[in-house]
């Protein structure tokens, strides 16, 4: 089954910048969908950015003009690139791939906090 491992959030002030990478595994990367979602306290997991095999890419209004994702297929990596940082992006990022697998898992997320 898919499994994924998110890493580079942190702590970061409005208006900065932060990267945030995914490592996937179990599964042929450079076949499938990657999405980046995240999820709130006390909010509902939301999508935030996709990325299809041909580099097509779509994003939540929210984030729009301001996210940017990518892949590295040679890596089984997809990033998310975070510019214009508000308050309101303050969640725990999760990837995954789409569609997902009934067998994949979540991962442990990276925790990015946007605060002065």
């Amino acid at each position: 089954q898919g499994q994924f491992v998110e890493s580079g959030g942190g702590l970061v002030q409005p208006g900065g910048s932060l990267r945030v990478s995914c490592a996937a595994s179990g599964f042929i990367f450079y076949g499938y969908t990657m999405s980046w979602f995240r999820q709130s306290p006390g909010k509902e997991r939301e999508m935030v950015a996709t990325i299809e095999n041909s580099g097509r890419t779509t994003y939540a209004d929210s984030v729009k003009g301001r996210f940017t994702i990518s892949r590295d297929d040679a890596k089984n990596t997809v990033y998310l690139q975070m510019n214009s940082l508000t308050q309101e992006d303050t969640a725990v990022y999760y990837c995954t791939r789409f569609p997902r697998a009934a067998r994949d898992a979540w991962g442990q997320g990276t925790k990015v906090t946007v605060s002065s």
